[in-house]
C-alpha cells in the first residue's frame, strides 16, 4: 500500500482492502472507520470489543447488505469461548455456561490509582481501570451473549471466588439456569487467562467413554450431567489471523451478534456524586463501571457505552449515590452524536 492518506477513510476511497482489523478501544471513531471500511466492501474483524458491543448489530446488518462479514475477534476471551463452544456443540454437549476468569476486581478502581500498575504493564491507566473494575470482563461476556442469546443470571453475574478453574462444577446451580445458557466468571482461579465451559451430556451410551478420557465432571457415575472443558491461555493478536482466514476464505464469521442485542453493559455509579459532575471517561472511569445485565430488565438503564463520547463530555443532571444505576433521566448529553447512533432502530433489539 502506498501514497499518503489523511484519514482512515481515506485509505478505503484510494486502496482495495479485503479485511479491516479494527483494534482500537474507542467507539465513535471505530465506527467511523468501520462504516467506512463496509462501505468500501471490505470485511471487518473486530479486535475493539467496545464498539463490537456498542454498534455490532447494526455494523452486522450494514455488512449483509453490502456482501461482507462483520466478525469478533478469535483471541480474546469471547472469541477463544466461541471457538470452544462450537467444537462442544459439534460433539453433542448442550452449552449451560461459558466463563471467564478474571484474576483481581475492583468496581471503585479510578485511572489515577492504578496510574503505577499501569506503567509496570504498560498500559494506559484508563484502559488499565477498565480492565480492574470489570467493564472489559462484562463487555466481552456482552458480546458472547448476543451472539449465543447466553444472559447473566444477575447483574454483573456470579463471580465467585475459586483457586482452581475446577471448582466452576462445585459453585453454581446449573439446573436453574434458563435453557438458553448464561455467562458467567470464576475471580482469582487458576489458570490465569484461561476461559471455560460447562457442558451437559445426559447420554448414557456416552458416560463410560467420558469417564474413560476424564473429562471432569458433576457428582458421581450415576449424578453427574454436566462436565467442564477449559483452555488455559487466550492470545489476543497471535490468534487474529485465524478469523481473517475465516471470512476470506471460508466466507464465516466467528462470532457476531446472531441473536440480537439480548445484554447490555449498564453504567453504575463508582461513588456518591453531585449534579454537575462531568463523565470524562465512560470505560475505565473515575465515575462509572460498567455491569452486563439482561435488556429486557434494563428499565430505563444508560449503557456505558453512550457515555464514551468523543466531542463534549456528558453531564450528571442529578445527584447519585455509589453503585447506583444510572439511567437516562440521570444524564444530559450536551453532544448526542453517539447516543442518538446509538438508539438507530437497527441497532436496538426488535419489538
Amino acid at each position: 500500500m502506498s501514497g499518503r492518506v489523511d484519514s482512515m477513510e481515506g485509505v478505503f476511497e484510494r486502496h482495495s482492502v479485503d479485511v479491516f482489523v479494527e483494534s482500537t478501544n474507542s467507539i465513535q471513531s471505530a465506527l467511523s472507520f468501520c462504516e467506512a471500511a463496509i462501505e468500501s466492501k471490505a470485511h471487518v474483524v473486530l479486535m475493539n470489543a467496545e464498539v463490537d458491543l456498542a454498534f455490532g448489530p447494526y455494523l452486522m446488518k450494514l455488512a449483509r447488505e453490502q456482501g461482507v462479514l462483520m466478525s469478533s475477534d478469535a483471541g480474546d476471551q469471547h472469541g477463544v469461548l466461541a471457538k470452544m463452544i462450537e467444537e462442544i456443540e459439534l460433539w453433542g454437549f448442550e452449552v449451560v455456561q461459558a466463563g471467564n476468569i478474571k484474576g483481581f476486581l475492583n468496581e471503585y478502581a479510578t485511572a489515577e490509582s492504578l496510574a503505577h500498575e499501569a506503567k509496570i504493564r504498560n498500559l494506559n491507566p484508563v484502559q488499565c481501570c477498565a480492565y480492574t473494575d470489570g467493564s472489559k470482563l462484562s463487555i466481552e461476556m456482552a458480546v458472547l451473549g448476543n451472539a449465543f442469546g447466553y444472559v447473566p443470571t444477575k447483574a454483573g453475574m456470579e463471580g465467585p471466588r475459586a483457586q482452581k478453574v475446577e471448582e466452576a462444577l462445585e459453585f453454581f446451580d446449573f439446573d436453574s439456569y434458563p435453557k438458553e445458557g448464561v455467562v458467567d466468571y470464576l475471580l482469582g482461579a487458576e489458570p490465569g487467562g484461561g476461559v471455560y465451559v460447562v457442558g451437559k451430556s445426559a447420554s448414557e451410551f456416552q458416560k463410560p467413554y467420558l469417564k474413560y478420557y476424564k473429562l471432569i465432571k458433576t457428582g458421581d457415575d450415576k449424578e453427574g450431567d454436566y462436565y467442564l472443558f477449559y483452555r488455559p491461555y487466550h492470545l489476543c493478536h497471535l490468534e487474529t489471523p485465524q478469523v481473517i482466514y475465516k471470512v476470506v476464505e471460508e466466507g464465516e464469521a466467528l462470532l457476531a451478534p446472531w441473536k440480537g442485542r439480548v445484554t447490555e453493559v449498564y453504567a453504575y455509579a463508582k461513588g456518591d456524586f453531585p449534579a454537575g459532575t462531568k463523565i470524562e471517561e465512560a470505560i475505565g472511569s473515575d465515575v462509572v463501571y460498567g455491569m452486563i445485565g439482561k435488556v429486557a430488565e434494563s428499565q430505563g438503564q444508560v449503557p456505558q457505552a453512550v457515555l464514551e463520547c468523543e466531542g463534549e463530555k456528558p453531564v450528571l443532571e442529578r445527584a447519585v449515590v455509589k453503585d447506583q444505576a444510572i439511567v437516562f433521566d440521570d444524564v444530559k448529553w450536551p453532544d448526542r452524536s453517539l447516543l442518538d447512533k446509538y438508539l438507530m432502530p437497527e441497532n436496538l433489539p426488535s419489538q
